[in-house]
């Protein structure tokens, strides 16, 4: 596409105004919540952390992987702050978006795991005004780990059976999809999508960040314009577009030749 689209939270304290925090009954505090126990594990960083229900598997999330969890969050002096529980909604975000001790926490984590966090302020918000202030104190349930993407195994070139165009626009069937109307090159389109540059390295996800992405197909590069009209809702397809038809070598885009995966979910 033209301009990448970055990942953008919609959820979670840890990066919300105070107007989106939670609303109902609180949840009552943790009677430990003024401070860690003794048989709390801490960390070299301070981070203070206790056990509350022992996961499956050996698994933990990386710096930068994207999780699924439940939590609630309480001041010191046992006010809640927040809860995705109390919401009644799992939050799914990268844990290189949020706070430290959220970052550094949750990788100690595995999934069905819960786990109680004393995250004192220089891991947490640091007196940043409008924020919860000094040490706060998280319930946190880690539901899963999302696994991002991974490149295709024919992410280098196009291969023998893929359909190439006049343009040079080469594409493969990955998913037949319904009925038999195409996309205009006006048309509006709702799609998940993953794209690779020929090396394997992902640059953009609409998977990843659990969003499909909606636009006109007269806004994007001309790998899409072309690649979505070729397709019918519910189809999913790879292509293979020339540096020509994407970016064309522009500065702070993906450069060469790029590779995507494309679901159609819907247009109009």
């Amino acid at each position: 596409m033209k301009t990448a689209t970055g990942a953008v939270l919609t959820t979670l304290l840890l990066v919300l105004p105070a107007a989106a925090l939670a609303v109902g009954d609180p949840i009552p505090a943790p009677a430990d919540v003024a401070a860690p126990p003794a048989d709390a594990e801490v960390t070299a960083s301070g981070l203070a952390t206790k056990v509350l229900a022992a996961g499956v598997g050996d698994r933990h999330p990386g710096p930068a992987d994207q999780v699924t969890c439940h939590y609630t969050g309480w001041t010191t002096d046992g006010e809640m702050f927040d809860s995705s529980v109390v919401r009644g909604k799992p939050v799914r975000f990268p844990l290189d978006r949020v706070i430290a001790g959220w970052t550094e926490g949750v990788q100690l984590m595995v999934a069905g795991e819960t786990r109680r966090l004393w995250i004192p302020e220089e891991l947490a918000y640091q007196g940043r005004e409008g924020r919860p202030k000094g040490m706060l104190v998280f319930d946190v349930e880690l539901i899963s780990i999302y696994e991002p993407p991974a490149a295709p195994p024919d992410v280098a070139a196009a291969p023998a059976d893929a359909k190439v165009t006049k343009s040079g626009l080469a594409s493969k069937v990955l998913q037949a999809g319904t009925g038999d109307k195409h996309p205009s090159r006006f048309s509006s389109v709702t799609v998940h999508y993953s794209g690779w540059t020929t090396d394997g390295k992902m640059f953009d996800s609409s998977v990843e960040r659990g969003q499909p992405a909606s636009f006109r197909l007269d806004q994007v590069i001309r790998g899409w314009t072309e690649g979505l009209q070729l397709m019918v809702e519910g189809e999913k397809r790879r292509f293979w577009i020339p540096e020509k038809l994407a970016y064309g070598g522009r500065k702070g885009a993906p450069q060469g030749m790029l590779v995507f995966d494309v679901e159609l979910i819907s247009f109009k």
